[in-house]
This record gives C-alpha cells, sequence and structure tokens, in this order.
C-alpha cells in the first residue's frame, strides 16, 4: 500500500510540474506569437533510387576484398557514365496521418509540385499511406487530393505496410493500385461517433446548462445537454447516411468489391484482403521500389514546413507526457513490481 502512496504522491507532483510548465509555455507563445505561423514551406526532393542503390553498395563493399569491389566500383562508374536517363519516373509521397488527417496541408503541396512536372506517359506516383482513420471532412479532402492525379491521368500507387482503415481506406481506394505487406490492417469501412454525456451528473449537483440553437437539428446530441430520443434518432440517421456515402465512394472506385460482405466496419489483415479484393497485390513498398528501380528513377518528394509556436508547444507537451510515462514505468520496474517478459 505504502508503494502506491509513494507513485500516486510522484505522480501528482510530476503532473503539477509538467502543468505548470505547459501553461507557462502557452502564455509565452500566446503573449509572442509569431507572425509567420502560417509560413509557406519549401519542397524538397531526394534521389531515392541513388539511396536505394547506395544500401546495396554498403553491403557489397563490405563483404567483398579490397581488389574485387575496386573492379567493381570501376565498373559501375563506367555504366553509369555511358547510362542514358531513365524514361520512366516514380514520385514516392509519404502520408502518415493521425485523426485529424493534418498531413493533407503538406500532402496537397505535394501533389500540386507533381502535377506540375509529372508526364502521364511515363511517370508514376507511389504513395506510401499509413493511417487508422479519423474526421471525415479530413479524410475526405485527403481522399480529394489523391483524385486529383487520376484527373490528370497519372498512375497512383498505395502501397500499406502496416494500416489503412477507415479514412485511410478511403485515401487508398482512389488508387490504381493499392499493394499491401501481408499482415497490414485494412477495411473498417464503416462511421463511429462516440462522446461521455454529464447531464444526469449535473443535474445530481443541480448544475443548469443552457444551449440555444434556432433551427430544429441544430443540436441532436451533446456531451453536456439532455439525451433525447429525437435527437438520438436524428444523429444515428446522420451516421447512416455518412456511412452510405463512404459505400458509394468505395464502389465508385473499386466496383468489384462486394460490399455487403467488407462495409461492416470489420478490418482484415493483408492476406484475407486480398480475397476481399480491398487490395490488388501483397508486397511491401520496399520490394516494390527496388523491383521498379530497374525500369525508373524513384524520386521522394517531401514539403516542408517551419513548425508554428502552437505545434511546438503542443509537441513539448506530448513529449512531456511521455517522460512521465517513462518514469512511472522506470520507478515500477526499481520497485520489481514489473518485470519484462
Amino acid at each position: 500500500m505504502q508503494f502506491v502512496l509513494e507513485i500516486a504522491a510522484f505522480l501528482t507532483k510530476t503532473g503539477i510540474v509538467t502543468l505548470a510548465v505547459g501553461a507557462l509555455i502557452l502564455l509565452i507563445a500566446a503573449m509572442f506569437r509569431r507572425q509567420n505561423d502560417g509560413e509557406i514551406g519549401t519542397i524538397s526532393v531526394l534521389d531515392l533510387g541513388i539511396h536505394l542503390d547506395n544500401l546495396v553498395d554498403g553491403v557489397r563493399y563490405a563483404v567483398l576484398d579490397r581488389k574485387a569491389a575496386k573492379e567493381h566500383d570501376k565498373k559501375q562508374k563506367k555504366e553509369r557514365k555511358n547510362a542514358q536517363p531513365s524514361e520512366k519516373r516514380i514520385f514516392v509521397l509519404d502520408f502518415d496521418g493521425d485523426i485529424a488527417a493534418t498531413q493533407v496541408t503538406e500532402l496537397r503541396e505535394q501533389i500540386t509540385a507533381v502535377l506540375g512536372f509529372a508526364d502521364p506517359g511515363k511517370d508514376e506516383v507511389v504513395v506510401r499511406l499509413e493511417s487508422s482513420g479519423g474526421m471525415v471532412h479530413q479524410y475526405g479532402l485527403a481522399a480529394a487530393q489523391l483524385a486529383r492525379l487520376g484527373d490528370k491521368k497519372i498512375p497512383l500507387t498505395v502501397c500499406i505496410d502496416r494500416v489503412a482503415a477507415s479514412g485511410g481506406y478511403m485515401m487508398a481506394c482512389v488508387a490504381d493500385r493499392i499493394l499491401a505487406a501481408p499482415f497490414a490492417i485494412l477495411g473498417s469501412i464503416g462511421v463511429i461517433a462516440m462522446f461521455p454525456n454529464f447531464h444526469r451528473l449535473m443535474e445530481k449537483y443541480d448544475v443548469d446548462y443552457l444551449e440555444l440553437t434556432a433551427g430544429e437539428f441544430k443540436r441532436t446530441l451533446s456531451p453536456l445537454g439532455e439525451i433525447t430520443e429525437k435527437g438520438r434518432e436524428k444523429f444515428q440517421s446522420e451516421l447512416e447516411d455518412t456511412h452510405l456515402l463512404f459505400k458509394d465512394f468505395i464502389h465508385q472506385h473499386r466496383p468489384d468489391v462486394a460490399l455487403d460482405q467488407v462495409a461492416t466496419g470489420e478490418t482484415w489483415y493483408g492476406t484475407r484482403a486480398l480475397d476481399q479484393k480491398l487490395i490488388d497485390r501483397l508486397v511491401t513498398s520496399d520490394d516494390y521500389l527496388v523491383e521498379r528501380r530497374a525500369e525508373a528513377d524513384i524520386f521522394l518528394v517531401r514539403y516542408d514546413v517551419a513548425k508554428s509556436v502552437r505545434e511546438r508547444v503542443a509537441s513539448t507537451l506530448t513529449q512531456a507526457g511521455a517522460d512521465v510515462i517513462k518514469k512511472v514505468w522506470s520507478a515500477l520496474e526499481e520497485r520489481g513490481r514489473f518485470r519484462a517478459q
């Protein structure tokens, strides 16, 4: 019991310090907010093909003896000197989506940059996508950005190594081809909404909550208002309509998918997703790019934006919270209460 109290005291002290520091940083950020929070970023391009070649060369030079390595290096330089630039190009974009799909800001700039240069007859865009989904309107915008490539007849391949579910799969299905690792998680073609309701708790303590609206369904359900049957039915109907739009979107881009079987909110690993025709091939993004390297130049396209004060503050507080968890875990391990298995 004493140990539990010590941990509680430690958490309380650490939490108070973290909140105090966070509040101070937020106050300073509010007082000295930079004028360039909306600063325009810059496009950067990395020759990913050369990077892949260098990885192989690094192993080759470590394994071969010096003479063999020099001979290979000489031969390779000669081949590169005489080689003609590849007629095909692959532009690789990375999308790591959070619940609000905040990276759509970078994605739209990357798409615009590529569209201004890519040749529909020679070039391809590969998006390495990872997302568990999130806000409908945000992921709808992200999917619309990818659809711009199709409108310009630029082939789009989406590679999923770990997860593309819900809004993530909404983005993926826009592609001409979807490739996934065998145990990548896909699907979750469904809609969910949840929040706590404190109305009865407020009633218990005689707390009044006033909410004024104009329009019968301006507000259906809220965390503080009373849950009515009419409001619940309206909210449920809105969820069902959103799900219908989601299914229609999937059918538009992947008409061979049996929606009655897959639009249940379930997820599938890559191998099963192939059976359901949710994807087109089982392969990692690494293998796909390596096999395409023989016939195409490959470029990684990034759009970098300097973080605003608010973003840096959020990052600082997130890191502070992670540090607290690490310290607590370390304290537990020192006490011998938990052992790594």
